[in-house]
């Protein structure tokens, strides 16, 4: 923070600072003796009435009463600690897109649309980058009449916490009772770390069969999509190069599958999922290490894959493997 020559607080930003990266700090507390400071960094997405309105990189929306400011400042973009490859938040966007390719879609200006008779909020929801060429609350009836003529819910996808992403549309769709009802992390890589799996692991890594499309029983450890219909098929096979991966179970259902959507430089990894009868055996990681090496062979350097902020285990996992967390997207949905 920000203090003159007497040791005061000041406050060195104002409402022409909206869209910027700020720190504040407020005065909170009950009464003499219990007050204290709270300092907040995050994306200033409105000031309005007397009230700031900050979004964290997390996505999470911070309202400060204008009375409780003791002392703000713009700050300059959160120092880069990349541990991955680097990549914009659009591109990391349009390559996930392409890896949940949706059965229909139709343009909204830069919006685009997009529907899978409910499979997958990743192929159910607006990708809105840009501008949709109408004024925005324009554009979102429009998007509740297309998702409505589907028996749809109506779903935006958003993303926060690296540059260029979207905290101002976030706030506008709070304003407009739009929450967010998933938040997941955008995790990257380097694709030969995965890759050089060797030791004991090694053996399970024999055992994975790669595939260019899924088999039924691959298809019922699958546990995100019920009864599979054409359209859950059409999504899953859906990329410019796709593998699926199966380690034989005594079942005759796989112990563990994965999926695996070459992209360029990138490999997107998805559907990683084990029997619960062979958890803690490896498999997780043979799956993705098997798909890694034929990415690697396809010309692919980095990784990147999608995990919900509130799985734990997965989290843990992946961050062994190397994955940062390169920004987070968020699914809000029309209340």
């Amino acid at each position: 923070m920000e203090f003159t020559a007497g040791g005061r607080f000041e406050v060195r930003m104002t409402r022409a600072d909206v869209g910027k990266r700020v720190s504040v700090r407020q005065l909170t507390g009950g009464g003499p003796g219990t007050e204290k400071f709270t300092d907040t960094v995050g994306v200033l997405t409105s000031w309005d009435n007397g009230v700031l309105l900050i979004t964290r990189r997390t996505g999470e929306s911070v309202r400060i009463p204008e009375a409780a400011v003791v002392a703000g400042k713009v700050v300059p973009a959160a120092p880069a600690r990349r541990r991955g490859p680097a990549a914009t938040f659009e591109e990391l966007t349009r390559v996930c897109a392409r890896a949940w390719q949706p059965v229909e879609s139709e343009p909204l200006g830069q919006w685009r649309l997009r529907a899978s008779s409910g499979f997958t909020r990743r192929a159910n929801s607006v990708l809105p980058l840009g501008d949709p060429g109408v004024p925005l609350d324009e554009a979102l009836a429009r998007v509740r009449q297309w998702y409505g003529e589907r028996g749809l819910p109506p779903y935006i996808q958003t993303a926060t916490g690296a540059e260029g992403t979207q905290e101002q549309l976030c706030a506008e769709l709070e304003k407009r009772d739009w929450w967010p009802e998933v938040t997941a992390e955008l995790r990257v890589g380097a694709l030969a770390r995965l890759g050089d799996q060797e030791g004991p692991g090694e053996s399970a890594v024999s055992r994975v069969r790669l595939d260019r499309s899924c088999d039924p029983p691959w298809l019922q450890r699958y546990q995100r999509s019920g009864v599979p219909g054409p359209h859950v098929l059409h999504v899953l096979n859906s990329g410019p190069s796709v593998w699926f991966a199966s380690v034989p179970g005594e079942t005759g259902i796989p112990a563990a599958i994965g999926r695996c959507v070459v992209d360029g430089r990138w490999a997107g990894f998805m559907a990683v999922e084990v029997d619960p009868a062979h958890r803690r055996q490896g498999l997780a990681t043979a799956v993705m290490t098997a798909l890694a090496r034929r990415a690697l062979e396809e010309g692919a350097s980095a990784a990147w894959l999608q995990v919900e902020s509130d799985n734990d285990a997965a989290r843990a996992l992946y961050e062994g493997m190397g994955f940062a967390v390169h920004h987070r997207y968020h699914h809000f949905r029309s209340s």
